[in-house]
């Protein structure tokens, strides 16, 4: 790993970051989101949203740390589900969607947005319950075996917080052997790359971004690291009390890891410090994990998404297609070509008339990688 390559010492840390989702990346701007999909077919399909004022707490250190985690849970699960449902769009026509009865069952009782907002939101409650069962109930109960050996409270805390970081790095490798993962975490590496060449002030092509690591100093995989390493020498600090208490403190400082956490997140986005390489190394090395080198179609997504949030004269609402020279064309004009296409007898794309998309709600795996692959805007 070469330091340099990630800590540039001229590049210009900027407000841009980004998240990978299924076949494509979302970039965040300062005043608007793009998401661009590959779609079967080889088009790409974006949709820009303009971005919500940030509230006051929002800009309150320490605050703005669980607010960006909350966050980046629910935007991350709307944006895979977004992106599960562009895919169906354009499934070929010969191709069967399969019913998914719960989803039909939801949009009888709530109707389509109830349904949609019933899976988003319990998709990221699930994924939270499951992070707090495996990644903190479960080393603390496990660790509590230990004290048939020691019961010195400093050396259990520490083999309590070693056991936690062992575990998120055995589910991180785990899930990355995940065929719908590994292409994830290639989009990743593609998002990184990207912000790397942007950052370093070099024109966003395929070419320049391969020049760069898929390594990231502001990436959500260190910021979890980060949470990671903090829990454990702050845990140390609260002595051994029984389960309960254990469980308790552990559930209520949460929010003041995360907030720490993001605040090194932030320091290490801007400073090539040789204390912050020091701090950065553990998300660094997980890194290594969760992203992949990308090919040339997949870096191509990423800067398909990279010149929407920059180009301050383009629409700051918008859906449609696009190109790697970012020119876009909006539904309305797809529609209209396709139609004219049949008149002519030629074959169109399959498109808005393709399977009717299928709401699935995303997988566990799914929604964590949505939280740690997503890159951080600097403040």
């Amino acid at each position: 790993m070469d330091l340099k390559k990630i800590f540039i010492k001229d590049a210009c840390p900027t407000k841009v970051g980004g998240q990978a989702v299924m076949e494509g990346i979302m970039m965040k701007g300062a005043d608007r989101t793009a998401v661009v999909i590959r779609c079967p077919g080889g088009r790409m399909h974006i949709r820009i949203k303009p971005l919500k004022a940030r509230g006051r707490w929002a800009r309150i250190p320490l605050v703005r740390g669980v607010l960006v985690f909350v966050g980046a849970l629910v935007e991350g699960t709307k944006t895979l589900m977004y992106s599960a449902e562009v895919l169906e769009n354009y499934m070929e026509e010969d191709q069967e969607a399969e019913e998914d009865k719960v989803y039909e069952w939801l949009v009888k009782r709530f109707g389509e947005k109830g349904a949609m907002n019933a899976m988003l939101y319990s998709s990221v409650v699930i994924a939270i319950l499951f992070t707090v069962l495996v990644f903190i109930l479960a080393p603390t109960w496990l660790v509590d075996l230990c004290r048939f050996f020691t019961e010195n409270a400093i050396a259990l805390n520490l083999i309590e917080g070693v056991v936690r970081i062992l575990m998120f790095v055995l589910y991180v490798w785990a899930i990355s052997r995940m065929k719908e993962i590994q292409t994830v975490f290639q989009f990743h590496g593609a998002e990184h790359q990207c912000i790397h060449c942007f950052e370093n002030g070099l024109e966003l092509t395929p070419d320049n971004c391969k020049s760069f690591e898929t390594l990231h100093p502001r990436c959500g995989t260190s910021f979890l690291m980060f949470v990671l390493v903090i829990s454990l020498l702050l845990f140390s600090l609260l002595g051994w009390p029984n389960l309960f208490w254990r469980i308790t403190s552990r559930l209520l400082l949460l929010p003041v890891i995360a907030g720490v956490s993001f605040e090194l997140l932030q320091w290490a986005g801007r400073s090539d410090s040789w204390v912050v390489k020091i701090l950065s190394m553990p998300g660094l090395l997980l890194q290594k994990l969760t992203t992949r080198r990308p090919d040339e179609k997949q870096l191509e997504v990423a800067i398909a998404a990279m010149k929407a949030v920059l180009d301050k004269e383009g629409p700051q609402d918008f859906e449609g297609s696009t190109d790697t020279e970012g020119n876009l064309k909006s539904l309305k004009e797809e529609k209209a070509e396709q139609e004219a296409a049949e008149a002519a007898g030629e074959p169109a794309d399959a498109g808005e008339h393709g399977a009717r998309p299928v709401q699935e709600a995303p997988s566990i795996p799914a929604v964590l990688a949505a939280a740690h692959t997503s890159t951080a805007r600097r403040d």
